[in-house]
């Protein structure tokens, strides 16, 4: 049984009850009209399924864990669908779901535009006929992404070129009223170089013109990667363990 103060419904409901968090106001879409309950230590929502990820929480792990082990128990969850969770320790999950795949990640945002970066004016959007470009750029440097060109939900592409050649590239999957990079990688030959500061900088500057938040998210052992996001400015964090149900 589901045991929380009280239940939410609707985005806006949602979005006060998080104090308007950067991570709920990208998460749950304008237009969607999700179910939620909060708790003194925790906030949590399902949405429809198109939405992508299922559901969500900001909070203490453990009564997330609680929450979401009795929807998946009510039939409410099922196989193959994400759940993203406050970031929880293996002995809070142990036994509680079947779990098909577990990441750890950070997302991370920030309110101002980056610093300067050398190559930033390198940084282009990119059109429909960069695609077979992308894609061969994406194969070789970042096979595992799911931003792909042609994807759902990518708004734009960015990218550096060199010549004919595309050398780094970034998604924009901003949706609602947050700002999101994506799917950001540089050519395996080039990195090194500062191109990927360039490439997060330039992507960055573009979209706070347009938000008052720009966000991304991190795999939390991709040290190098977190160094390079912080220096641009993006201090805000909220640690993810993000499941898919077995």
């Amino acid at each position: 049984m589901i045991n929380t103060d009280c239940e939410l419904v609707g985005r806006a409901a949602l979005l006060a009850a998080t104090g308007h968090h950067p991570f709920t106001r990208h998460v749950i879409r304008p237009g969607t009209r999700p179910r939620g309950w909060r708790s003194e230590d925790l906030v949590a929502w399902l949405l429809p399924s198109e939405s992508g990820p299922a559901g969500g929480a900001i909070g203490a792990p453990t009564p997330a864990v609680d929450l979401f082990a009795a929807l998946v128990a009510e039939g409410v969850l099922h196989r193959g669908q994400w759940v993203q969770l406050p970031r929880a320790e293996p002995e809070t999950l142990a036994g509680r779901f079947d779990i098909a795949r577990l990441d750890e990640w950070d997302f991370l945002w920030t309110d101002a535009p980056p610093p300067r970066q050398a190559d930033e004016e390198r940084v282009v959007r990119l059109t429909d006929a960069d695609h077979p470009t992308l894609a061969a750029l994406i194969d070789q440097a970042y096979p595992s992404t799911t931003s792909r060109p042609g994807g759902p939900g990518i708004v734009d592409w960015y990218g550096i070129r060199d010549g004919d050649r595309i050398i780094a590239c970034g998604a924009d999957r901003s949706r609602g009223d947050i700002g999101f990079l994506a799917g950001l990688t540089v050519a395996p030959d080039r990195r090194g170089r500062g191109l990927g500061a360039a490439l997060t900088a330039g992507m960055t500057r573009a979209l706070t013109s347009r938000y008052d938040r720009v966000a991304l998210g991190v795999y939390t052992d991709n040290v190098g990667a977190i160094r390079l996001y912080r220096r641009l400015g993006f201090t805000g964090a909220l640690a993810r363990t993000s499941i898919q149900l077995g």
